[in-house]
């Protein structure tokens, strides 16, 4: 069990004290049995500790922070006599478990434990490990010591380059360069007090009291304030996730903690942000701020398209994040609110993650009647147009997403604007075929499901291909298909201890393209002038070889690619604003009209994590 032993050698604790204990000047006492070693002895040169497994004896260190709450207590200690050499942090995490450590911010200690490796999420997970101390007791030799100064975190101190490749392989026994690599930089600070400042958020403040700020704000930035992920070549090195150990407010009577502040994309962290550089399964390298920057600066208006012109078709894709019946009201009315005054009520909607009638219940219903029905009411009721809508219920639990939800792709429609070619044969597992229709491309069933007995939709959603034709140009056929291609599960992250990080899922991702772009290039095989919009959630970036297997041959283009590099993004993931969801046309519909309307991604406030698209063409 974790204790704090009394003080064995009492000091009085004065200004001049403090700060010679701080600066290194003056060595704070030590027991006789110290063994000698110091923090950056532990940590070492690589990211494994050279004493892994070993047991250390008064460690010395200064404490810096604690975590109070929680499974996963303890305390950092950062030892006041740094060495010389760059790669080694001069900090380490004291973990107590459940207990909470009866230690003070500001107390000199010597620590003796155990040398561990912690890996977030275990091992398999593919993450890098933390140094830590376990089984630990320590002495408290001294308190009220100023703390060592944070290591400021900026465009200036963090690399450009972002991690040391080890062609798939493990970085772990690699010499760490922190000059040369952004993830070895962090890592030879691991623990240690770092601080930004005046940083821009980039990734808005979540329910786990969590946001992303850059420590590189001219580095690839949106046109809105965000960070721009481009490529697999550069993962905007300056992104960090700032979290808080900012206890319960005093006398507040509740376990509730303090406000932590609530940001959008586009807004700054103002003044000094500070505390211990942590690692987690969930964004890695962290500041477990003791000290919070203020939110300033307006969060960016959400945006509102244009209304489609008489003569254009309008059609839009939305991921609805896991929708049902069980859902508030409240989410319904602001997606019903969205599609008609932001998206300017679509003829055509693309729906994305429609969960069954009784939502996350495993009860073997299928059917999403009355989801969608819930949607069109709260539509109608903003003001928008009598939505239609066609779907396939699919075969249970044989989709993925949240279990028991059963999420499919769907269709909303206006009829004023387009009618519906209703063509019978539909349904979970028949596949929907191309047919010749007088010199034009028809299907064998409308809607229908491209190939879903494909081993490449396991566990995935299956596409749905719609026939529509538009009201204002009489005999026009435009096919539309709805897809949510497979998650990112499963892949190493980032900041993975494998480098490059494997992409295991985008295999299947590419199978999927292929299906969906052999269906295309079957439909223009009939009818080469036909009119094809692919659209959807397909889970991956227009760099990707998933989206290279859709458009191959050109018969599709990806329309984000059409837009300036800053407006590329409607997803923000860990600070990074990314693609996800794609709208694609066919040769034919040579001048379409595309827009990405933010309206979620960048806010902490969101009816969706998903921001929506629209297309408008003329048929």
């Amino acid at each position: 069990m974790p204790s704090r032993r009394p003080l064995r050698s009492p000091v009085a604790v004065t200004a001049v004290t403090c700060a010679a204990l701080a600066t290194g000047l003056l060595g704070a006492p030590q027991p006789a049995a110290a063994s000698g070693v110091r923090i950056h002895d532990i940590q070492g040169t690589t990211r494994i500790s050279p004493l892994a497994g070993e047991r250390v004896t008064g460690v010395p260190g200064i404490v810096t922070a604690i975590r109070a709450s929680g499974s996963a207590r303890g305390f950092w200690v950062q030892d006041p006599h740094p060495d010389d050499d760059p790669a080694t942090s001069e900090a380490i995490f004291v973990f107590t478990g459940k207990e909470t450590p009866d230690v003070a911010v500001g107390d000199s200690v010597t620590v003796t434990g155990k040398v561990t490796e912690y890996y977030p999420g275990g091992k398999d997970a593919g993450l890098q490990s933390v140094t830590e101390l376990t089984g630990a007791d320590w002495d408290v030799l001294a308190s009220g010591l100023p703390l060592p100064t944070p290591v400021k975190l900026n465009a200036a101190s963090i690399p450009a380059r972002y991690a040391p490749s080890a062609g798939g392989g493990s970085i772990e026994s690699l010499p760490l360069r922190p000059r040369s690599y952004a993830l070895d930089r962090f890592e030879s600070l691991e623990g240690m007090r770092v601080s930004v400042t005046d940083a821009p958020v980039v990734g808005p403040t979540n329910t786990h009291r969590e946001l992303w700020v850059t420590a590189q704000p001219d580095h690839h930035r949106t046109a809105r304030g965000g960070t721009l992920y481009s490529s697999y070549g550069d993962p905007n090195p300056g992104r960090i996730k700032v979290t808080s150990l900012t206890p319960p407010a005093a006398g507040s009577g509740t376990a509730d903690p303090q406000p932590f502040p609530v940001a959008d994309v586009g807004q700054r962290l103002a003044g000094t942000t500070t505390g211990p550089l942590d690692y987690d399964n969930y964004g890695g390298y962290t500041i477990q701020a003791t000290q919070l920057g203020t939110v300033t600066g307006r969060s960016p208006a959400p945006e509102t398209t244009r209304k489609q012109r008489a003569d254009e078709l309008a059609v839009a894709t939305y991921n609805v994040e896991n929708l049902s019946p069980k859902t508030s009201q409240a989410k319904f009315d602001r997606l019903a609110s969205a599609l008609v005054r932001r998206l300017a009520a679509p003829d055509v909607v693309a729906l994305e993650e429609v969960q069954d009638d009784d939502g996350p219940t495993d009860d073997g219903v299928v059917t999403a009647g009355v989801t969608l029905r819930k949607l069109t009411d709260a539509v109608k009721a903003a003001g928008g147009p009598a939505y239609e809508w066609r779907q396939i219920d699919p075969v249970d639990g044989q989709d993925g997403g949240q279990p028991g939800g059963n999420i499919r792709v769907a269709f909303l429609f206006n009829p004023e604007r387009v009618a519906f070619k209703d063509i019978a044969g539909g349904d979970a597992t028949t596949p929907v075929r191309v047919l010749a229709d007088h010199g034009k491309a028809t299907l064998s069933a409308s809607p229908g499901r491209i190939a879903p007995d494909d081993p490449a939709w396991r566990d995935s959603r299956k596409p749905l291909v719609g026939q529509f034709s538009f009201r204002n140009r009489p005999g026009s056929r435009v096919f539309v298909v709805a897809d949510h291609f497979n998650s990112k599960g499963g892949d190493q992250g980032l900041d993975s201890r494998f480098q490059p990080p494997a992409r295991t899922s985008e295999t299947q991702r590419t199978a999927q393209a292929r299906l969906v772009n052999t269906f295309v290039k079957s439909l223009l095989a009939t009818d080469p002038k036909a009119d094809v919009v692919v659209a959807g959630d397909l889970n991956d970036y227009q760099f990707s070889p998933a989206l290279k297997t859709l458009t191959q041959g050109g018969v599709l283009t990806d329309l984000v690619n059409r837009l300036p590099l800053p407006e590329r993004y409607g997803y923000v993931y860990n600070g990074n604003s990314q693609v996800l969801d794609h709208m694609l046309t066919s040769r034919h519909l040579t001048r379409p009209d595309y827009d990405i309307v933010h309206i979620n991604a960048e806010y902490a406030d969101q009816a969706s994590d998903h921001d929506p698209q629209v297309l408008r063409i003329r048929p």
